[in-house]
């Protein structure tokens, strides 16, 4: 399977805002978002160039793909299969990002990172409707049921980050999460309020309608 192999931290320098791929690190004062606020490279801390249209519209795309930690093939899918869909194009691409499996283990605070949540999904800690799935990409639909097995090693390891965790993140409500018996249900799908507020998906519209 491809990966983007690029550093996280230069990622988020490019893109000139968080975009939380390193987990707990990207709240702390170690993040390069807070050391070094500019875009990588010998001359990035003193880069004051102005982008087109065109390069808006390019960075917009770059961030959403950067975190949801998928490459531009996929992508390009997902876009073209919200663009098949009934209704608003760009709620349509942000829902499909959405309900990816390793996105829900993200935004049921299970996990802090997608690529914590990809690893367990791949090394099959998880079920949906009590059967086994090992594909981050899985689309889920209302009324699935996501359960960590019983004997998995990771219930330990999950329970105390989560007992420790100092600030709380909010569950967005149209999951039903129980951290106790560790199971997310699948309540609805993500209406315009549960979805990432600072995306434009009217850019990236017109960067794939050039």
């Amino acid at each position: 399977m491809a990966r983007d192999l690029t550093p996280k931290c230069k990622r988020c320098r490019r893109e000139g805002k968080k975009l939380f791929l390193k987990g707990a690190r990207c709240n702390s004062i170690k993040c390069a978002m807070v050391k070094r606020k500019y875009a990588p490279g010998i001359h990035g801390a003193n880069q004051k160039k102005r982008l087109t249209d065109y390069g808006i519209q390019l960075r917009e795309k770059q961030q959403l793909k950067r975190t949801y930690r998928i490459l531009e093939r996929q992508f390009k899918k997902y876009f073209n299969k919200a663009k098949g869909q009934e209704g608003e194009m760009g709620l349509n691409l942000l829902r499909l990002l959405e309900t990816r499996f390793d996105n829900i283990l993200v935004r049921a605070n299970i996990f802090l990172s997608r690529d914590q949540s990809r690893q367990s999904i791949n090394h099959k800690h998880w079920t949906i409707n009590q059967r086994g799935v090992n594909i981050p990409s899985y689309q889920v639909k209302v009324g699935d049921i996501i359960q960590l097995k019983e004997n998995s090693s990771l219930r330990k390891s999950i329970d105390e980050r989560i007992n420790h965790e100092k600030t709380k993140k909010d569950i967005p409500g149209w999951l039903s999460v129980d951290l106790k018996k560790m199971n997310i249900k699948i309540v609805n799908l993500p209406i315009t309020e549960d979805l990432p507020a600072n995306v434009n998906t009217k850019l990236i519209v017109e960067f794939y309608s050039r």
